[in-house]
């Protein structure tokens, strides 16, 4: 007879079967919404500048894949994004570490630092312009300039938080300047390096589209600008939707797997997707 307490057990799939799932509902919540997208289109009764059906927009698609143009737009976009982050995450890093082991350094620049984070990333965007002009320059700068002070910050945050006590252990047994940064610091700070990361990542994108926007004649930031110009409004939608698939994917094949290859991985946080 099976046990009362076996029976209260509840059921758990194999992991690849519970993303299947994830997936599965995932794909009927969009077919869902295209459905009442497309019923909804005759019975709102407006042309198709102001409200667009699926049709619309998966012609537009269509037709700047066939031209070309998406594919040479997302290239650029993709291209200043990851200059941008790499350049502007490198310099968080070494400058956040370097500030941190530094007490008194990090104190006297701590309201500084907190000043210029708190300055909405996009505010800096039209200075750029002035100072530098339209083009990719801009656009990487402004990047750069947008990652730098997450991951700056956090880093910082993160190494001034590691627990003197393991730091004084080490340096009882001996270990000098590096080996305390690389046996201490580095894996106690890294938890908010990788929070500093997804930031900076999040804000590089939006900060990347409005870059493109004002500084730019390609990319998809300028494709959703220049939708709106020229009255078209099926292919604003189609850079509104390639927007998001990007950051979905940006999240999922650069985000999580830093995560997983490091904190996950150290037992310092779990995905909230295998708790489910």
């Amino acid at each position: 007879m099976t046990p009362p307490a076996a029976l209260a057990l509840p059921l758990r799939l194999p992991r690849p079967f519970r993303r299947l799932g994830r997936t599965a509902r995932g794909i009927a919540g969009i077919a869902i919404l295209l459905v009442a997208w497309q019923v909804s289109v005759p019975l709102v009764g407006l042309s198709p500048y102001f409200y667009p059906s699926p049709a619309d927009v998966f012609r537009a698609f269509v037709d700047l894949l066939r031209k070309g143009i998406l594919p040479v737009y997302l290239a650029d976009s993709m291209g200043r994004y990851a200059i941008g982050l790499f350049a502007g995450a490198t310099l968080g890093i070494v400058f956040g570490v370097a500030i941190g082991m530094h007490r008194r350094i990090a104190l006297a620049l701590s309201p500084l630092l907190k000043f210029l984070f708190a300055i909405v990333e996009v505010a800096w965007i039209p200075i750029f312009v002035v100072w530098f002009g339209y083009g990719i320059e801009t656009i990487v700068l402004a990047l750069i300039y947008i990652v730098f002070f997450p991951v700056l910050y956090n880093t910082l945050l993160g190494v001034r938080t590691a627990p003197q006590i393991l730091v004084n252990a080490v340096r009882s047994l001996g270990a000098g300047r590096l080996a305390v940064l690389r046996l201490v610091i580095l894996p106690s700070a890294l938890p908010g390096i990788i929070t500093g990361l997804r930031l900076g990542a999040g804000f590089a994108f939006r900060g990347l589209v409005f870059a493109e926007m004002v500084a730019a004649k390609t990319g998809i930031g300028y494709l959703i600008f220049d939708g709106a110009q020229s009255h078209d409004t099926a292919r604003t939608i189609v850079g509104m939707i390639v927007m998001g698939l990007l950051w979905l994917a940006i999240d999922q094949f650069y985000l999580r797997p830093i995560e997983r290859a490091t904190i996950q991985r150290w037992g310092l946080t779990v995905d909230a997707e295998d708790r489910r």
